[in-house]
């Protein structure tokens, strides 16, 4: 049985929006900063997520695939935190689970569009 590619990009599609969601929640409401300023942190944070993300819900293939190399970016600061912060350990196993769900789904997306 072969998954067809819009799967894989509705997958990829709610990886991307539970991250922006998480990220926001997380650094404005749940845990918020007390060494730097709020929006800093949101636009450290939240920017690279949505530099590619009209091409991303447009289904555009080059757009997926920076969106699939900046999901990389999510799940090594997550694992890091997962490790190193046992205060937010759940928002970072999160933040991996989202970074990882938008990554594979980008994935399979374009090696669907391959073939």
């Amino acid at each position: 049985m072969k998954i067809l590619p819009t799967y894989y990009h509705i997958v990829a599609v709610a990886g991307f929006f539970g991250l922006f969601i998480l990220l926001m929640l997380w650094h404005t409401v749940i845990a918020p900063s007390t060494h730097f300023p709020v929006v800093l942190v949101l636009l450290v944070t939240v920017t690279p997520l949505l530099l590619p993300m009209h091409g991303l819900l447009s289904g555009k293939p080059k757009s997926c695939g920076w969106a699939g190399y900046v999901s990389l970016l999510y799940f090594v600061h997550g694992s890091i935190e997962t490790y190193s912060n046992a205060d937010e350990r759940l928002y970072a196993a999160l933040e991996v689970t989202f970074s990882l769900m938008l990554f594979l789904g980008v994935i399979g997306y374009l090696h669907g569009l391959k073939k």
